[in-house]
């Protein structure tokens, strides 16, 4: 690990590899869900690297429990997509 990198228990941030492992997808599966906008990294170093939370981590799951029982990953988008603007439009 370099110096500064805030990784571990103390921040619960993950790197890439480790985050897919948790979530038991490939590191390949996670950088294509984040390409297509299923989810982002929580936190992106100075140097690049992108750190995920357990949250995320979840979400991950989440998408690969969806996918596994049939729906596409676009209809997953879609799904979150208008979960958040639910969401957002909840309070007022």
């Amino acid at each position: 690990m370099s110096r500064g990198c805030p990784l571990g228990p103390k921040t619960g941030l993950v790197s890439i590899g480790k985050a897919a492992k948790e979530a038991g997808v490939s590191r390949q599966s996670l950088q294509y869900y984040i390409m297509l906008g299923l989810l982002e990294a929580t936190k992106i170093t100075k140097t690049g690297r992108r750190l995920f939370d357990p949250k995320t981590i979840d979400r991950v799951k989440l998408v690969k429990k969806l996918n596994k029982t049939g729906y596409p990953l676009r209809a997953i988008r879609e799904l979150f997509i208008e979960g958040t603007t639910v969401m957002k439009g909840k309070g007022r």
